[in-house]
């Protein structure tokens, strides 16, 4: 589904984009600008990666915290800074905070994956881990800046962390001057305004779409209320967009200026992480393929050229394994199912022998003889199997019907 968005006044300039930018030199990369044959054929124009999951720190989030804590006054910095994050923010403001010589302390939520940890601590900052979701964790940070006097450095709500996204806007035009649509994953806003803001002053004819997770999505109903609203339990693989409310400061650029979001399935996110791996050889994080989510789902939605912004990634290999197989069963090369044999020697070679003349890759056998289920002569068998796409998932289950098996489950 899609939305289209409402019209009021930004609260960031070009000027602060620009001057962001001058900031910024030697502390942000310019970074790669990278073409996709695979999806310029499905979209029929050119499609290009903007990679800032190449960027330091895994993200973009370097550039908006940079931005904010370089512009606190001396007796701010003196006080140092705190941030909530599970992740990119916290290793944005981290390294920005040890690159300006400024006290960071981090608050992470207590299952927080271990490399984002010690990413965070190695770029300088204290790690104090606080709550179980970020709500949490958000909640410890504030009352610590609270009885310290720290600054809170928030993640999207603020002039300078918008102006800082922005300067990703600014290069893409310089790489990409010919961008007919620009599509950028949507979390609180704040990258999609500061992108916006940098791309409408200079090109008004450039389409934004903005990308959220079907299951996080506080964008769409903000907007048609025309102000940010919470959403309750927002659910997402994509922790880098996984956000309740919109930021005041972002909302209202997002609502002048974003010309459409549209929201991405679980299913979608995993297929395009897959790709990106895959074909473009990239690691990114399910919020940073976003836009090649939506890309996927609905190639000929968008005008080429497009450029498609990786913004982060930092994902968790256990997550990226987790991922990768769901991303696999969503292109059909990933196939499980349960059927039940007779139980006597070489039943399961057989079955085996079945799937190897299909050319199925067996990646995981449970053969269950004793259970209550199970008849005197019965056998159960789980299957996990590597298989090349659905038409060969049919071909697998019709050779073992036409071997005279049942498929359960």
């Amino acid at each position: 589904m899609s939305y289209r968005t409402t019209r009021s006044f930004p609260t960031v300039t070009l000027d602060d984009v620009r001057g962001a930018q001058k900031m910024l030199l030697g502390v942000s990369r310019v970074t790669a600008m990278e073409g996709s044959r695979h999806l310029s054929r499905l979209v029929g124009a050119p499609v290009h990666f903007k990679c800032e999951n190449l960027q330091r720190t895994g993200s973009f989030k370097l550039r908006g915290a940079y931005v904010r804590i370089a512009g606190l006054l001396p007796e701010e910095r003196a006080a140092g800074v705190v941030a909530a994050s599970a992740g990119n923010h916290a290793q944005g403001v981290a390294l920005a905070s040890s690159l300006l010589g400024v006290r960071s302390t981090v608050f992470m939520p207590a299952g927080a994956p271990l490399p984002k940890v010690a990413a965070t601590r190695d770029y300088g900052a204290e790690v104090r881990l606080r709550g179980q979701v970020v709500d949490e964790t958000l909640a410890a940070a504030q009352d610590y800046a609270r009885e310290t006097g720290a600054v809170f450095i928030h993640p999207f709500d603020h002039p300078d962390i918008v102006a800082g996204q922005g300067t990703v806007g600014l290069e893409i035009l310089e790489q990409c001057p010919e961008v007919r649509t620009l599509v950028i994953g949507v979390g609180g806003g704040g990258l999609a305004a500061g992108i916006a803001v940098a791309v409408k002053s200079l090109r008004p004819d450039v389409r934004l779409v903005g990308v959220q997770a079907a299951g996080s999505a506080a964008y769409p109903p903000s907007l048609a209320a025309g102000r940010p609203v919470s959403i309750d339990n927002p659910v997402t693989m994509a922790d880098g967009i996984k956000v309740g409310r919109p930021g005041d400061v972002p909302f209202r650029i997002v609502e002048e200026l974003v010309d459409e979001i549209v929201t991405v399935s679980e299913d979608d996110l995993s297929s395009a992480l897959l790709l990106c791996l895959e074909r473009a050889k990239m690691v990114v994080e399910p919020a940073g393929a976003s836009p090649v989510a939506a890309l996927l789902s609905d190639p000929r939605a968008f005008e080429g050229p497009v450029v498609a912004l990786l913004s982060g990634g930092n994902v968790d290999p256990l997550l990226m394994q987790r991922i990768l197989r769901h991303g696999m069963a969503a292109a059909g090369r990933y196939l499980s199912l349960r059927l039940r044999l007779t139980d006597r020697p070489g039943a399961l070679a057989t079955l085996l022998g079945v799937l190897s003349e299909a050319d199925a890759n067996v990646l995981d056998v449970s053969h269950v003889r004793t259970d209550p289920r199970l008849g005197l002569t019965e056998a159960e068998v789980e299957l996990h199997l590597e298989t090349k796409g659905p038409e060969h998932c049919a071909e697998v289950g019709a050779a073992l019907r036409d071997a005279g098996y049942t498929v359960i489950g």
